[in-house]
């Protein structure tokens, strides 16, 4: 009789652990999707008056030395990838 006791004290103590641990996770769930809403209803009332909107600049001019531009970002994405520059071929830049 002392060894069944045991062993249903042992499946009680892995089941209270488990559910513990369960509901603790829920709990935390819980706390960051309320902890989600509040952000989000802060940064919504900040971004609801935008600021006045400021004249557009005006485009820069052409790249003056364009072939040592390529040459840069070429140099720099080879280094990057770890590879030769000969074995770059840029088609394009564009900026975005």
């Amino acid at each position: 009789m002392l060894l069944l006791s045991a062993e249903l004290s042992n499946a009680f103590v892995v089941a209270l652990g488990i559910g513990v641990v369960f509901v603790g996770l829920v709990c935390l769930i819980l706390i960051c999707m309320v902890m989600g809403k509040i952000c989000n209803s802060l940064f919504n009332q900040k971004k609801a008056a935008p600021a006045p909107a400021a004249p557009a600049a005006p485009a820069p001019a052409a790249i003056p030395n364009r072939q040592e531009f390529v040459a840069a970002v070429a140099a720099a994405i080879a280094e990057d990838m770890g590879t030769d520059v000969s074995r770059i071929r840029i088609h394009s830049i564009k900026k975005l």
